[in-house]
């Protein structure tokens, strides 16, 4: 027997098996170089010339995208610092619905300045205190760089809307943003409320069709189902629409019980009452004025039977949003068993009909005139990644709209706006005194993180680029940005590149505030993990 020490200090404290780090080098410093990693793999697809990411996740799923929202969910961050840093990027996923690039990007290059600071000596504690003047200089200028000529805004002009969409879903597909604009624009617009402010993102709806390209991809007013219609009948216009929740089915008759026969007539008997019984439900639905079923379960024989007989379209929606999507765009009440509809259940359809395109057989449900509240982006596409990315695209467009109905202000974009304010910040931090005045201009100096990452990406020279819009904004040309094709600087209102300010606000704050909450961890104290003995790691796969 070996004679052991009583344990002292946190060993004592805590459970065997934790792990503790702190300090500056082991705590502040594994934190900043984790997110320094995390925001590395965003930064080179940020902006239109981004590259792309082949993520594969853990259940095989393979995505390629630039989109730093997909690729951080996608990939399982493990790291408690970096984990910060994606949820920075997931808040504005869901504020916003673009820019998390954005704000993961520059959360990472705070991080790594802050790194430098430490180095030279200055206390984290400084620095947050820097940051945070620096945050909110900065979205004071920001107000101030709001341009005044798209100060008003019409959300269903097809024009500005376009105008202010382009960026953000250039930083997708690039090349691809004329074609995608106009049809994101329209259906929008179609679907947008009254009140714009109430603009609900769920109504435009994507539907991805394999086969030809982009160019011929459609906007349809109504819903496109990925089904064909159940039974022989494909088409009918201006007909109203039942909708059963439960399936059309004979179970509607079935009833619990024995029943005792005797003799053969009254089996016969029995199960044509049954038939019976289904002809008069199917029939009383034909009554009502309904040339259209749509079911939400299965569709009997027999009831599709005396459906046919009765000339009704029938349709399987066997999802439940959809089906709650239909009845939001036919005006229709799903009623929960098989029995005759009240007129006031009854939605309404303008056109049904099943059409094969590219070789997917889809059902589509238009409504015109009425409150059509859903609207549908057919996508076409050679691939299914080609179309997921597209999707994507069309997401980001889909929410800058309704970002733009709650603040249409404008930006500056293409990095015009970020030197602004690097050289404004830079400029107030030489008023400050004290020690944060490092921080500030290291804060200023982040923002070059946007124009040389955009003319990296591009193959341009960061250096003389950065240069040169210095030059031009110093001597008062706030509006100048990159013109990323010729590798010039250039007016972006001559480019026509806006970033919406709503945006721009969002990220910028929601990085500061995941810097400085990384900043401000000293100790990183990890419990002992629960579970039981560890078992054997299952038998490596091929890649491995």
């Amino acid at each position: 027997m070996g004679f052991q020490l009583p344990p002292y200090g946190l060993q004592a404290m805590l459970k065997e098996g934790h792990r503790h780090l702190s300090g500056l080098e082991e705590a502040v410093l594994k934190n900043i170089d984790a997110c320094k990693e995390l925001s590395g793999i965003t930064r080179t697809s940020l902006g239109p010339n981004g590259m792309n990411k082949m993520v594969i996740n853990h259940l095989d799923k393979l995505f390629v995208t630039n989109d730093a929202g997909t690729i951080v969910n996608e990939l399982e961050v493990q790291h408690p610092a970096a984990k910060l840093l994606v949820l920075a990027g997931k808040a504005q996923q869901e504020e916003i619905g673009d820019g998390a690039n954005l704000t993961i990007s520059f959360a990472g290059e705070l991080l790594q300045n802050a790194g430098e600071l430490i180095r030279m000596g200055l206390h984290p504690s400084e620095i947050v205190s820097g940051y945070t003047k620096a945050i909110n200089k900065t979205i004071e200028i920001l107000e101030a760089l709001v341009d005044k000529d798209f100060e008003k805004m019409d959300v269903r002009n097809k024009d500005e809307v376009v105008t202010r969409m382009k960026a953000a879903v250039a930083s997708k597909q690039f090349g691809l943003e004329d074609v995608l604009c106009s049809l994101i624009a329209d259906a929008c617009i179609q679907v947008c409320p009254k009140n714009p402010a109430n603009f609900n993102v769920d109504n435009v709806r994507v539907v991805k069709l394999l086969g030809s390209s982009l160019h011929n991809s459609t906007v349809v007013r109504g819903m496109v189902l990925k089904n064909d219609a159940v039974g022989n009948i494909k088409r009918v216009e201006k007909a109203k629409v039942a909708v059963f929740a439960s399936g059309v089915d004979t179970s509607a008759t079935e009833t619990k019980g024995t029943v005792l026969i005797h003799s053969a007539e009254q089996l016969e008997t029995y199960s044509k009452t049954e038939e019976a019984k289904v002809e008069e439900l199917i029939k009383a639905v034909a009554d009502s004025g309904a040339k259209v079923v749509v079911s939400g379960g299965s569709v009997g024989e027999m009831a599709l039977h005396f459906c046919e007989r009765f000339k009704l379209m029938v349709l399987k929606i066997s999802s439940k949003f959809e089906l709650r999507r239909f009845c939001r765009t036919t005006g229709a009440v799903a009623l929960l068993k098989l029995s005759q509809p009240n007129p006031d259940d009854l939605g309404y359809v303008d056109s049904i009909s099943v059409q094969e395109i590219g070789g997917a057989t889809v059902t589509i449900v238009k409504n015109e005139e009425g409150g059509n509240s859903v609207s549908t982006v057919v996508l076409r596409g050679s691939t299914d990644s080609i179309l997921d990315d597209l999707e994507r695209a069309v997401d980001d467009g889909v929410n800058t709209y309704k970002a733009m109905c709650r603040d249409s202000r404008v930006v500056p974009g293409a990095a015009a706006t970020e030197i602004e304010l690097a050289r404004r910040v830079k400029e107030f931090s030489f008023k400050e005194t004290g020690l944060d005045q490092y921080a500030i201009a290291k804060f200023a100096e982040s923002f070059e993180m946007v124009p040389k990452t955009l003319a990296e990406n591009a193959g341009l020279n960061a250096m003389e680029i950065i240069s040169s819009l210095y030059a031009e904004h110093s001597s008062g040309n706030t509006r100048v940005g990159i013109d990323l094709e010729e590798g010039v600087c250039k007016d972006v209102s001559n480019m026509r590149v806006w970033d919406l300010y709503i945006t721009k606000f969002f990220a910028l704050k929601y990085a500061a505030d995941a810097a400085c909450t990384v900043l401000r961890v000293d100790q990183i104290i990890m419990a002992k993990p629960a579970g039981g003995p560890k078992r054997d790691p299952p038998a490596g796969m091929d890649e491995d």
